[in-house]
């Protein structure tokens, strides 16, 4: 076997590149409509919050833990900036106390779980039935309009077709510097690798879990600001759970680990644009709406028995 192939082989995200390849080039030719402009613009933003959330998750899924809150966070953020805004707050004091309270959820996740000794599956869980209660009683299940912002500060926090898009494309350079070369993603990574053995070694391995639900929880309604400024309204009725799977998703379907001590960034924001082409290739072809979560689990799972063979046949390369 050459040295490129075996390469390749070892690499977590292969698997997924060469699926969201195959799948963009059999959406190109099955619609024109895929690589125009607006099609390519429209799946960009649909990608972004993915991405964002799937990012955070792969901190927490290092740490062999889960947070089911962030697309519930992402939901709620911008009603803590709606409330801030009415109460006769500037739009920007808003935000950042709408995301100020998106790290204390996020402290709040992690202390239960850490301090506590109650599973994040349990705990995330709760949080977000919790906060789309809250959500649902201040509103009155009543949708409504995000405070208009226009300039540059509107076009930075949304209203730009691409400002979503770099935001979360800063937001993964960031994220992948904090997880592959920083010390706290170094202990990140020993942590949910061996968490007896790290923290024998002196890593804060509580401090860590609680400093990633913190940073997840932040991420998340960071990018739902910039969602709701960008779509202009908020619908109290939506779940939280629809929005955090696919983040779930892209960053296992990307080569992170549900077990631990495995994660990669990279890998998640491929999966995400393998998620979004998906989803929007199906929308542009006429799949049936009863056929397009049937076609779309098929697929994602075909992805991932990939990854997992991919996977055994790199540690057999390796040994």
């Amino acid at each position: 076997m050459s040295t490129f192939i075996r390469s390749a082989i070892q690499r977590r995200e292969a698997t997924v590149v060469a699926v969201t390849l195959g799948v963009v080039i059999y959406f190109g030719i099955a619609s024109s409509a895929f690589f125009t402009t607006a099609n390519i613009v429209t799946i960009a933003q649909y990608i972004a919050s993915i991405t964002i959330i799937g990012a955070g998750e792969v901190l927490i899924l290092v740490l062999a833990e889960i947070d089911l809150s962030a697309g519930q966070v992402y939901l709620t953020s911008p009603w803590f900036m709606y409330l801030l805004w009415r109460a006769g707050l500037p739009l920007g004091w808003a935000i950042a106390l709408s995301l100020f309270f998106c790290i204390i959820i996020g402290l709040i996740n992690g202390v239960v779980t850490v301090w506590l000794n109650v599973p994040s599956l349990i705990v995330t869980l709760g949080m977000t039935y919790a906060l789309f209660g809250l959500v649902l009683v201040e509103s009155n299940a009543i949708q409504v309009n995000t405070p208009g912002a226009t300039g540059l500060f509107g076009w930075a926090f949304g209203i730009g077709s691409w400002s979503t898009i770099l935001w979360a494309l800063g937001i993964l350079i960031i994220g992948w510097i904090i997880l592959k070369r920083t010390r706290f993603g170094l202990h990140i990574t020993a942590t949910g690798g061996n968490l007896i053995g790290a923290a024998e070694a002196g890593v804060p391995v509580r401090r860590i879990k609680v400093y990633c639900f913190m940073l997840i929880s932040l991420a998340a309604g960071f990018i739902g600001i910039l969602d709701a400024i960008r779509i202009q309204s908020m619908n109290p009725g939506n779940s939280g759970l629809d929005i955090v799977l696919p983040g779930i998703v892209a960053a296992v379907v990307g080569g992170t680990a549900l077990t631990g001590g495995r994660g990669t960034i990279v890998g998640t924001a491929i999966g995400a644009i393998f998620l979004g082409v998906l989803e929007d290739g199906f929308n542009l072809i006429g799949v049936s709406a009863n056929w397009f979560y049937l076609a779309e689990g098929v697929v994602i799972l075909i992805a991932m028995v990939a990854n997992t063979q991919l996977t055994s046949l790199a540690a057999r390369l390796r040994r």
